[in-house]
């Protein structure tokens, strides 16, 4: 069965940075759209990016400038890179993607990782 494991959260001050990474795992033909999401507590899932397997990537308007969206088709792996962070980047954030494993294209999602941005 296919897997997305998200890793890099953690604790950063106001300003700092974090990267964070998503390994996909399993019987996979291909990935084609992957993307980063957010849960902060008592607000919906949101978006933050997206990048397809050709690398072209799209971000929300409150992180484009600051985070940077990345894949390594190769390891089947995608990475956030977050600069200059605010305290409202503080969420759960999770990894999706959409996997061709022995069926049809699904829709998968990762466990979440925590982020927080305090001082």
């Amino acid at each position: 069965q296919v897997q997305l494991v998200e890793s890099g959260g953690g604790l950063v001050q106001p300003g700092g940075s974090l990267r964070l990474s998503c390994a996909a795992s399993g019987v996979i033909f291909s990935i084609n759209r992957m993307g980063w999401y957010r849960q902060a507590p008592g607000k919906e899932r949101e978006l933050v990016g997206a990048i397809i397997s050709g690398g072209s990537a799209k971000y929300a308007d409150s992180v484009a400038g600051r985070f940077t969206i990345s894949r390594d088709n190769a390891k089947k792996t995608m990475d956030l890179q977050m600069n200059s962070l605010k305290p409202e980047d503080t969420a759960v954030y999770y990894c999706n993607a959409d996997i061709i494993s022995t069926g049809r294209m699904k829709n998968y999602w990762g466990q979440g990782t925590q982020v927080t941005v305090s001082s």
